[in-house]
């Protein structure tokens, strides 16, 4: 008696090899950090909110204004700053997903209009991973009869494009907003319970510093460089920022 033929399924495989396919995924888990987009958005609005307001108060404490008046400006710099920041969060998020749209139509478009010419370009794409012709044949063909798996190929291999979240803009607004206030209140806390602006200056400034170097820490270890250096190249950064604006507005005053 004759064995049975293997059952194939559209992807070319037996049943048997995509059970034990299954299995092999499903008793791994790849550990990728996947939230690149957040940190980045924490980054940019915690580091502006760190260097910006306490350049800020740095300066108006090199003028001798109370710090009352240095409290004032600087709560009022970090509501306009989280505003203007969380609103270029949204503006890019924006132009990202109406750039994505645009490719997606026009995309489509092509793969309708000229086909041969799109499947052409699919070859072309998996020859330059080294897959010989008589393999990709296959692969073209298969997404010739899939248009929407041909459509996201297009996007992600040709034109290196992932589609975006639909709430990514309102979330990054949100984030960097947040992050940039959270930040900015950090170098405005002395403030609020040392009268004398003076001493408020240097404990503004030996907090700031702290924070940052630990935030540079954090940066480094979720941005896979060298944490020691990137707390170090944080901190540096603000320092350098707060004695510029310290020592402008010393050399302003005295016109």
């Amino acid at each position: 008696m004759a064995a049975s033929a293997p059952a194939y399924n559209d992807n070319g495989t037996t049943n048997g090899t995509a059970t034990a396919e299954q299995a092999l995924l499903s008793d791994h888990t790849e550990k990728h950090f996947t939230a690149g987009e957040v940190v980045r958005d924490i980054i940019i609005g915690v580091s502006d909110g760190l260097t910006v307001p306490f350049a800020l108060a740095a300066g108006l404490s090199g003028t001798n204004a109370s710090s009352t008046v240095v409290l004032t400006a600087g709560i009022a710099e970090v509501a306009a700053g989280a505003i203007s920041m969380g609103l270029g969060g949204y503006l890019a998020a924006k132009g990202e997903a109406d750039h994505y749209a645009r490719e997606l139509k026009r995309e489509q478009e092509e793969i309708l209009t000229v086909p041969d010419t799109e499947a052409a370009e699919i070859a072309e794409i998996l020859a330059e991973y080294g897959i010989e012709p008589h393999e990709y044949t296959p692969v073209v063909n298969a997404l010739r009869r899939k248009p929407q798996a041909w459509l996201d190929f297009m996007m992600k291999f040709e034109l290196g494009l992932e589609k975006p979240d639909p709430k990514r803009a309102l979330q990054s607004a949100l984030t960097i907003a947040v992050a940039y206030a959270i930040g900015g209140l950090v170098p405005l806390s002395p403030y609020m319970f040392i009268k004398h602006v003076q001493k408020a200056v240097l404990v503004s400034i030996g907090v700031t510093l702290v924070a940052l170097v630990i935030f540079g820490y954090i940066k480094g270890r979720f941005t896979g460089n060298k944490p020691i250096r990137s707390a170090f190249e944080t901190a540096l950064i603000g320092a350098l920022a707060s004695g510029a604006a310290y020592g402008m507005a010393k050399v302003v005053e005295k016109f």
